[in-house]
């Protein structure tokens, strides 16, 4: 079975971190995504999804993001069903984050917004190396449509 999803979207409101009972940080936020599919003379549609992210991944997404950050998670999806004290059956479904990516936005992107003061340019963090590489200047590394090379033929390719 797989059950994995990547989202890139824009943090929704203002993060705010918690304790677990057993002392675990514990991050819930939203982020909205665009749908990349618009009908003609609509507007763009949104879908807002609600992500938990826990322990040093917590931390760290609490520190080095801000409402209208750009972010992009990686993780799981959970069903989280429970009825309430009106035996009303509530539904919904979260991303259990177990990955989080810097998107390669500039600070600046972001200060024209008014959404955050955070100054980066660094690159997609993995999980194989450590999150809090220092920042680069590389236009490379954040990328570019003339740094890649468009191949005319298909002659070795394995699939």
């Amino acid at each position: 079975m797989l059950n994995r999803v990547i989202l890139m979207g824009r943090i929704t409101r203002d993060l705010e971190i918690r304790q677990s009972q057993g002392g675990t940080a514990v991050l819930r936020f939203s982020i909205a995504v665009d749908r990349s599919f618009t009908r003609q003379g609509e507007e763009r549609q949104t879908d807002f999804f609600t992500c938990v992210a826990f322990g040093q991944r917590a931390e760290f997404i609490n520190k080095y993001f801000r409402k209208g950050s750009m972010i992009a998670v990686e993780g799981q999806l959970r069903e989280n069903n429970y009825e309430d004290k009106n035996q009303v059956k509530h539904y919904n479904v979260e991303v259990i984050v177990d990955g989080v990516s810097f998107t390669g936005e500039r600070a600046s992107d972001r200060d024209n917004s008014g959404s955050s003061s955070y100054q980066s340019s660094y690159r997609q963090p993995t999980q194989q190396q450590p999150a809090y590489n220092e920042p680069t200047s590389n236009p490379i590394a954040i990328g570019n449509m003339d740094d890649f090379e468009e191949i005319l033929s298909d002659d070795g390719v394995p699939f």
